[in-house]
C-alpha cells in the first residue's frame, strides 16, 4: 500500500529551516482544520527515521490530550505508511528498528524531564505550556548527534491556535523573535482537503473577527476574552514619560502580600499617566514605602497623593496599610502628603468599566498612557481574561499558577491603578441603589455616597 502525502504551503515551511541557527525553534500557528497535530506528528516520525537512534519527546500539557490526539496521530502516519514499530504502553513510548525512540509524556510536572537528553522535542497546544516549561525543554535539546547524521539540527517544533492574549508565544515568535525562532502562520483556507462547504459552514457560523482570527489565522486584536478593551499599543506605550514637576504625584496600591503593587501615576487634563510601577512578593507595605522614598527622594516638598484600595484602611496584610505609609514617608522627610480613597471599593466590574471607559474613551481616544517599565501592568491588559459569558475577571487558580508563575501577576496591577482611575473618572450611572438621578456627584463622595478617607490630610 502507498502512503503519498501533499504537504500544503504552511507546512512545507514547518518541515524545512531557512537559517543557520544550530537550534531549530518552530510554532505552527494554525485555524481551525489547517493540519497542526497531523503535520506535527509527521516530522516526528520523519526525524526518528532519518537519524537512527534519534531520542525525541512529545508533549502535552495533560495526558489524555496527548494520548487521544497525537499518539493517536503518531500510529495512524506509522500504520499508513507500513513502518515497523513497537509502543511499550508502559512507558509511553515508541521504539523504532533503527534505535530511534520517542517518549509521550505529559508537561504537568516538568521538573521530572530534567535529566532528559533529547534530539527534537514536539509540543502539543503550545499556548496551553507555560513559558518556563518551554524554556527547560529547549535546554534538554543536548543529545549528542551521531557521526552519520548528515545536516542534523536539534529542533523543537510545536503547535497552537491563534491566541487572543500576548503570552509568551506572541513574545518570542512575533514581538522580539530571536535566530532559529520561525512562526508559520496556517490559515485553515489553505487546506485544500478539507471536505466541501466546510469553510463555507465556518464562514457563515462566526463573525467576521473570529473569522479572520481562528479561520484565516490572522492576527488580530480581538480583546472579546480580556478584561481590557481597546488598548492602543502603539498610542498608549509611551517611552519616556516623566514626572512632570507643575502636577501632584500620585501613589496608588493594590496590598496583597504577594505580590503587592505600587505604582507612581500623575492626572493631567483628562488623562492618567503611569509613570512607575513597583511589585514586590512577599513583602509587606513598610518595606514597599521604603522604596518609594528611595525613588521620590528629590520630591519631599512636592505634593504627593495617596490612592488605592479602600481595604488598606483595615488589616488585611500587617497591619493599617495607609499609617504605615504616611509614617513611613514622614520618617524619610515627606511632609505634603494628602490620602484620598474612597470609603469603600466598589464592585470589580463598576470599576473595570471605569478602566475601560478611560483606555478608550467615549471620544474614541485613549486616555490612559504607560511608561514600557511597568511590564506587569501591560502583561495583565494583554492577558487578563473574563469568565467565559460574563464581563467579570476570571479567578487565577493555584493550578494555573503552578503551570505559568506569571499568572500570579495577574489582577493586581490593573486593580491598583483602577482605583485611581475609578476615584477621579467615574462613571456616572444610575443603576446603583445609593446614586439618585436627581444628585450631582460631589467631589467629597463617591459614586457609592461614601466620604473620602481625609485623615491625612
Amino acid at each position: 500500500m502507498t502512503y503519498s502525502v501533499e504537504l500544503l504551503p504552511a507546512q512545507k515551511e514547518y518541515f524545512e529551516i531557512n537559517h543557520n541557527n544550530p537550534i531549530d525553534i518552530a510554532v505552527y500557528q494554525g485555524g481551525y482544520g489547517s493540519g497542526k497535530t497531523w503535520c506535527g506528528s509527521l516530522l516526528g516520525i520523519i526525524l526518528a527515521i532519518k537519524y537512527p537512534g534519534i531520542r525525541g519527546l512529545v508533549g502535552a500539557l495533560t495526558y489524555p490530550l496527548l494520548r487521544d490526539t497525537t499518539l493517536f496521530t503518531y500510529i495512524e502516519h506509522l500504520d499508513k505508511l507500513g513502518l515497523q514499530y513497537t509502543f511499550l504502553k508502559n512507558e509511553n513510548k515508541l521504539i523504532f528498528p533503527n534505535k530511534s525512540e520517542i517518549l509521550f509524556r505529559h508537561l504537568q510536572e516538568p521538573e521530572k524531564l530534567k535529566s532528559l537528553n533529547l534530539g527534537f522535542v514536539e509540543i502539543e497546544e503550545m499556548s496551553d505550556v507555560p513559558e518556563s516549561t518551554f524554556t527547560m525543554l529547549l535546554s534538554r535539546l543536548r543529545q549528542s548527534p551521531n557521526p552519520e547524521w548528515k545536516n542534523f539540527r536539534h529542533r523543537l517544533f510545536g503547535h497552537t491556535n491563534p491566541q487572543q492574549s500576548r503570552g509568551w508565544i506572541y513574545q518570542y515568535f512575533k514581538l522580539n523573535p530571536k535566530e532559529g525562532y520561525r512562526r508559520i502562520l496556517a490559515p485553515t483556507t489553505q487546506n485544500k482537503f478539507l471536505p466541501e462547504g466546510y469553510i463555507e459552514l465556518l464562514k457563515n457560523s462566526y463573525n467576521d473577527l473570529y473569522y479572520r482570527i481562528n479561520v484565516e489565522g490572522e492576527d488580530c486584536d480581538d480583546t472579546t476574552g480580556l478584561v481590557t478593551k481597546g488598548f492602543n499599543k502603539n498610542l498608549q506605550i509611551v517611552d519616556g514619560l516623566n514626572i512632570d514637576p507643575s502636577l501632584p504625584i500620585h501613589l496608588t496600591c493594590d496590598f496583597n502580600v504577594d505580590p503587592m503593587c505600587w505604582y507612581i501615576c500623575q492626572v493631567k487634563d483628562g488623562n492618567v499617566y503611569v509613570l512607575y510601577e513597583m511589585v514586590k512578593e512577599n513583602t509587606t507595605t513598610d518595606s514597599a514605602a521604603s522604596i518609594i522614598a528611595d525613588l521620590l527622594c528629590n520630591y519631599k516638598t512636592h505634593p504627593i497623593i495617596i490612592n488605592g484600595d479602600a481595604s488598606g484602611d483595615y488589616v488585611t496584610t500587617k497591619g493599617v496599610d495607609y499609617v504605615y505609609i504616611k509614617n513611613n514617608l514622614l520618617r524619610n522627610g515627606f511632609n505634603n502628603l494628602t490620602l484620598k480613597v474612597m470609603a469603600k471599593n466598589p464592585g470589580i466590574e463598576y470599576r473595570i468599566s471605569c478602566w475601560n471607559n478611560m483606555i478608550c474613551g467615549p471620544d474614541n481616544k485613549p486616555h490612559i498612557f504607560i511608561h514600557p517599565q511597568c511590564k506587569y501592568l501591560i502583561y495583565n491588559i494583554e492577558n487578563y481574561e473574563v469568565e467565559p459569558g460574563t464581563s467579570r475577571p476570571k479567578k487565577i487558580s493555584s493550578s494555573k499558577i503552578k503551570n505559568n508563575p506569571m499568572a500570579k501577576y495577574l489582577g493586581h496591577p490593573i486593580d491598583a491603578v483602577s482605583y485611581l482611575v475609578c476615584l477621579y473618572f467615574p462613571i456616572k450611572a444610575t443603576r446603583y441603589d445609593q446614586y439618585k438621578s436627581n444628585e450631582s456627584i460631589s467631589k467629597e463622595r463617591d459614586i457609592f455616597g461614601g466620604k473620602y478617607d481625609k485623615r491625612l490630610i
